[in-house]
């Protein structure tokens, strides 16, 4: 199960490090708008249920810090092999095609032990911001 705050879900985005700084720095800045994941792999490894549109996530740093809350807007679960370049994009990584987008997505799930191919079932989430702040919010209803 993932951990909570504040009784929501939390939203781990890439592997702890440069990496994961670099994309939370890239939703605090409105860039990022989706993420991807392995619904195999991810959710049912985890016993976790689809994120759903209107809930909302706590976005967190490497110590499980809170940075700031999205609210989902849409969930599809596709073939690797199907996600689309608008969905890619809207991820905010730089990706200059979906050929780079695949690439780049395969060689991350295999050396986090997620080799990936074609069939894979990818979770993709978009999402908005809907707070931040200097260190994150320590306090407060996060569902509102």
């Amino acid at each position: 199960m993932w951990p909570r705050i504040g009784g929501l879900r939390t939203l781990e985005l890439g592997t702890p490090g440069e990496l994961r700084a670099n994309l939370n720095a890239l939703v605090l800045a409105g860039v990022k708008t989706a993420t991807a994941g392995l619904l195999t792999d991810e959710y049912a490894a985890e016993n976790e249920e689809l994120e759903h549109v209107g809930e909302r996530l706590v976005l967190v740093d490497d110590q499980g810090g809170l940075v700031g809350v999205v609210e989902v807007t849409g969930v599809e679960v596709v073939r690797f092999a199907d996600v689309t370049w608008d969905f890619a994009r809207s991820e905010g990584e730089g990706d200059r095609s979906i050929e780079e987008w695949r690439e780049g997505h395969c060689g991350y799930w295999a050396r986090v032990g997620f080799p990936v191919d074609d069939d894979t079932q990818v979770v993709c989430i978009r999402f908005r911001l809907v707070s931040a702040g200097d260190g994150g919010i320590s306090t407060g209803d996060l569902g509102t």
